[in-house]
């Protein structure tokens, strides 16, 4: 907490970042609580109402209040992002560890199968993997986390080679420690630092990649709203320009703040990058 502070104090991007993201969460868990309109909700005769203090976003094609969808919206974008940044960096954590620890063929191997997923372009193998599982939330989250698992494979091992050979750990072999308790209690924690930095810029990349996967009709089915299913709704009606414009700076300020809070955290781990705290 008092690093945070710190941060914050003397970083003004950090502290946009922490505001903005805070406000998110927020919303997202007293939205129900906030909405004017049930975002479900059609009325035909209020259809592409332009904002105004009855519907402060406007309505859609079928009379649904924007800005109740907007705010529901953030139910699902944010747990989609923090569920695959979560479940891959989890998993890339221990895949990794385990190959930098290990050494030798079996690193080889593991190293191997990651640059297989890699190899790939992320978009295109998430779109693949999406389409043939069919649209719907799980799936592309599954999706999402095959594609992204192999980068903290990869931070993870580099780190593990790393301190592997500290000093701390042969004391811990000398002492007869197991290879267990060497790597959870010894390496790991040594070494996740660089991993958190790398889910935190990845969190609001998550959330672009889920959008412009419900943009393409590969993520929530309607009628779920889904930030990035609501900008393609705008998209087709494109002369009514709140129906896109305002769940895609949702998109945009959530992407933002989450890449500020990630720099300023980088840069304030690293040394070399480290301004005066």
């Amino acid at each position: 907490m008092k690093m945070l502070l710190r941060i914050m104090k003397n970083n003004f991007l950090f502290s946009i970042g922490i505001i903005v993201c805070t406000l998110w969460i927020v919303i997202a868990i007293i939205a129900p609580l906030i909405t004017p309109y049930s975002y479900l909700g059609q009325d035909l005769a209020n259809r592409f109402q332009a904002p105004s203090s009855a519907h402060w976003f406007g309505t859609d094609s079928i009379g649904r209040d924007v800005f109740s969808r907007v705010l529901i919206g953030s139910r699902i974008s944010l747990i989609a992002g923090l569920a695959t940044i979560t479940l891959a960096s989890f998993i890339g954590m221990i895949y990794g560890g385990i190959a930098g620890y290990v050494g030798g063929l079996t690193d080889e191997i593991m190293m191997r199968v990651s640059e297989m997923v890699m190899a790939f372009p992320g978009i295109i193998l998430a779109m693949t993997i999406a389409a043939a599982l069919g649209p719907s939330l799980y799936n592309t989250l599954l999706a999402m986390v095959i594609i992204w698992w192999p980068n903290y494979a990869r931070v993870m091992r580099s780190m593990v080679i790393a301190n592997k050979e500290n000093e701390y750990v042969e004391a811990a072999k000398s002492l007869g420690a197991s290879h267990f308790r060497i790597f959870f209690h010894e390496i790991m924690p040594n070494s996740i630092g660089p991993v958190l930095v790398l889910a935190t810029l990845d969190f609001g990349n998550a959330i672009l990649l889920f959008s412009g996967l419900s943009f393409l009709g590969l993520g929530s089915p309607p009628p779920t709203p889904e930030w990035g299913a609501m900008v393609a709704d705008g998209v087709l009606n494109f002369n009514y320009w709140w129906i896109g414009a305002f769940p895609g700076l949702a998109i945009l300020t959530m992407a933002v703040g989450t890449n500020f809070i990630g720099d300023s955290l980088r840069d304030f781990l690293d040394p070399r990058l480290r301004k005066e705290l």
